[in-house]
């Protein structure tokens, strides 16, 4: 993308002012999208963005540029925009590029640009059809398809020069069903970090349509739900949204490294139950959230976050690390060359426990059982969450009795992994986009089955 020599002027030039660490990090992707509205194809959009970012490094102050000229002349002189912020005058030796990242890309056999228009119609079109086929009352689908090819570069004044490729491809399909309830909506939106073969042996569109047409159509003629403090039990996969929000940002550097999180000074004390073991891997092969290297070219890793409730790591990026005194952790992401990179999450999860799933409802008695959970807001300070339960059912005596609609979960996140008391045996993962100061990026949520003995549920 750049060259050694290209990529060496510009650390050189944005060193000039006194910085102690620079990077340059270049990027060049490819979009596309096709959305399937009312059996039509509504919209079909293709784009391409290439670009560079240049950071610069003065003790815990960062300084960045950016540009969409990635000749030598145009890196430097965004090096030179993001040096500008220093009034220094000592300038380091840039290091040779001589530290080589270039693990092999996760396997591609159905490269995004190579599947033809019309095999990704048919794709939108068999899952559109699958909903509707649930019943009557699904009076709208929208069904989506995105695939994303990037290409990045980052090389940086320690000596890395970094590469990678990464191939994100999407289904989305959301199912609106209505009646005398109004409308409720399922989604489903399966994707994995690879090309169109998976959705030769890994998803099945219609399959994925068919579950949000049927969690519509359920809640549709569900009764609100009861409010009060009761057991929670919350299924696998997007369940694990929880875990990611409340808790799973609260872990991050970004929240850390300046004092805002729950969790700051806690490593190596019990911040949950004994029973839960959380973990942030990078490295599953082809999962959503996975990458080879992260956006400071740091090559993934398995992390484990809390073990049998003891907290043992954070996620921690370059800057972040130089603040809280700790080394990187391969956690440093970003949406684009457009924004610096920070500590984000890649597949996180609450990992697999000895309870079976049964038991987990059989002995909880009367509350909550949230087979599936929508969107919510977490404040990463304070740990304080609410999400919405897009399907949810009433347990009666230790039996799931009937649908329920409308509950909310509430409570802070510290609170409620200290109130886990039985993890499941058969962990799920769920795709999902991830907000943060770097932008919008891939990652996995996920679980087992677990329950919480207390949880604040609001509903009528």
């Amino acid at each position: 993308m750049i060259s050694r020599s290209a990529a060496e002027l510009a650390l050189s030039a944005a060193l000039e002012t006194g910085g102690d660490f620079a990077e340059v990090f270049v990027e060049d992707t490819r979009r596309n999208r096709l959305q399937l509205m009312d059996e039509r194809l509504d919209s079909v959009t293709s784009d391409r963005s290439h670009g560079a970012g240049v950071r610069v490094f003065s003790g815990a102050s960062a300084y960045y540029a950016t540009t969409n000229d990635t000749s030598p002349e145009g890196l430097v002189r965004a090096a030179k925009q993001a040096a500008a912020a220093l009034l220094g005058a000592k300038k380091l030796a840039v290091k040779p590029l001589d530290v080589v990242v270039s693990p092999a890309p996760f396997p591609v056999k159905q490269r995004p640009g190579d599947v033809a228009g019309s095999r990704k119609s048919a794709i939108l079109h068999a899952a559109s059809k699958a909903a509707r086929a649930e019943g009557a009352a699904i009076q709208q689908v929208i069904a989506s398809l995105s695939d994303v090819e990037t290409d990045v570069l980052i090389a940086n004044t320690e000596g890395v020069f970094a590469s990678d490729r990464r191939t994100y491809t999407r289904l989305g399909v959301q199912a609106v069903a209505t009646g005398g309830g109004g409308n409720q909506t399922g989604f489903q939106g399966p994707g994995r970090h690879m090309g169109y073969e998976m959705f030769e042996a890994l998803i099945d569109p219609e399959a994925a349509a068919r579950t949000a047409a049927r969690t519509a159509l359920t809640m549709l003629a569900a009764p609100l739900c009861p409010a009060g403090v009761m057991p929670v039990a919350i299924e696998s996969g997007f369940g694990g949204v929880i875990f990611h929000e409340a808790c799973g940002h609260s872990l991050e550097a970004t929240s850390v490294s300046l004092g805002n999180s729950e969790f700051c000074g806690k490593l190596g004390q019990r911040i949950a139950s004994p029973v839960v073991t959380a973990v942030d891997d990078g490295t599953l092969q082809g999962e959503w959230g996975s990458i080879k290297i992260d956006d400071e070219g740091t090559p993934a890793n398995r992390l484990v976050l809390i073990e049998d409730g003891i907290l043992k790591n954070y996620m921690i990026d370059k800057l972040g690390g130089r603040r809280m005194g700790m080394p990187v952790t391969g956690s440093s992401r970003r949406q684009s060359y457009a924004f610096a990179p920070t500590s984000r999450m890649r597949n996180t999860f609450i990992a697999p426990g000895d309870s079976e799933d049964s038991e987990i409802i059989a002995t909880m008695g009367d509350g909550l059982y949230a087979a599936k959970m929508g969107g919510g807001s977490v404040n990463p300070a304070t740990g304080e969450f609410n999400f919405a339960v897009s399907e949810g059912y009433w347990v009666k005596d230790g039996k799931i009795d009937h649908p329920v609609r409308g509950a909310t979960l509430i409570g802070r996140g510290g609170e409620v992994l200290r109130k886990i008391d039985r993890v499941g045996k058969h962990l799920k993962l769920a795709q999902g986009m991830c907000g943060s100061i770097s932008g919008s990026v891939p990652v996995n949520v996920g679980q087992p089955l677990i329950r919480v003995t207390g949880m604040t549920v609001g509903g009528r």
